[in-house]
C-alpha cells in the first residue's frame, strides 16, 4: 500500500574481523535510504549491506515538537518493510531536518523555494537534526543527533550560483555541507559534521554495538 518505488543495491565489502562486524554477523543489513550521502557514510563502517527503498508519505503531527520530528519520520520509514522482515533482518532508516528559529526546513520544492531557504539561513545559526531508526524482527530503537551550523551572510549571486550549479533539491535546508556552499559559507560547526551530511555515523556505530 505504501510502496511507490524499490531500489536494491549491494555493497560488496568483506565482513572482516571488526568488533562491529562480529557483533552483527547474524544479521542481513539493509539501509532504507536512497540518499547517496547516507550510503557513502554507512559504507565507511565496512559492513556488507544492501540498499532498498520503500517510500511512504513523510508526514508528522502538526503539533509535534520539531526536535521529535526526525526520529518520528525515521521510524515511519521502517513501516513499509514490516512484511519483509526475517529473523536475520536488520534495517536502518533515517531522516534529517534543518531547524531555524523554530521553523522546520525540509527539502525544497523548486528553485524559488530553495532560494528562500538559503536567504533564511544566511548570516545565522541553524540546527541540523538527524533521526535514526534501527529495526530488527523483534526490536526497534530510535535516536537523534544535532549539530549547530553557522552560516556567513550570503549574497544573492552566491545563492544563485550554488542553486544553478548544484541543484540541491534533494537536501533538507537546500544545501549539502560537502558541496561548494559548505566551503564558502559555513563559518563554524558545533557537533558532528557527518550528521549534517545526513547520518551521525559515529553515534550509529555506538548504537549498533549495543543493539
Amino acid at each position: 500500500m505504501f510502496e511507490k518505488r524499490t531500489k536494491t543495491n549491494t555493497n560488496n565489502i568483506s565482513l572482516g574481523n571488526s568488533k562491529l562486524a562480529n557483533h552483527l554477523s547474524k544479521y542481513s543489513i539493509t539501509l532504507g535510504s536512497q540518499s547517496p550521502r547516507r550510503k557513502e557514510l554507512f559504507a565507511g563502517l565496512n559492513l556488507p549491506f544492501s540498499v532498498k527503498v520503500l517510500e511512504i508519505e513523510e508526514v508528522y503531527p502538526a503539533k509535534m515538537s520539531p526536535l521529535a520530528i526526525p526520529e518520528y519520520l525515521a521510524a515511519l520509514k521502517a513501516i513499509p518493510f514490516k512484511n519483509d522482515f526475517q529473523s536475520d533482518s536488520l534495517l536502518i532508516t533515517a531522516d534529517t531536518i534543518v531547524l531555524i528559529e523554530n521553523e522546520v526546513l525540509g527539502k525544497p520544492l523548486d528553485y524559488e523555494h530553495a532560494y528562500k531557504m538559503l536567504k533564511q539561513l544566511s548570516g545565522k545559526k541553524h540546527v541540523v537534526i538527524t533521526g535514526v531508526c534501527i529495526t530488527s524482527s523483534d526490536k526497534q530503537i530510535t535516536f537523534s543527533d544535532r549539530t549547530d551550523v553557522y552560516f556567513k551572510s550570503l549574497s544573492d549571486d552566491e545563492i544563485d550560483y550554488y542553486l544553478t550549479h548544484y541543484q540541491p533539491y534533494d537536501k533538507a535546508g537546500s544545501y549539502g555541507v560537502q558541496e561548494w556552499i559548505g566551503y564558502v559559507a559555513i563559518e563554524k560547526i558545533e557537533g558532528s559534521y557527518f550528521n549534517v551530511m545526513g547520518l551521525p555515523i559515529q553515534r550509529l556505530y555506538e548504537e549498533l554495538l549495543k543493539f
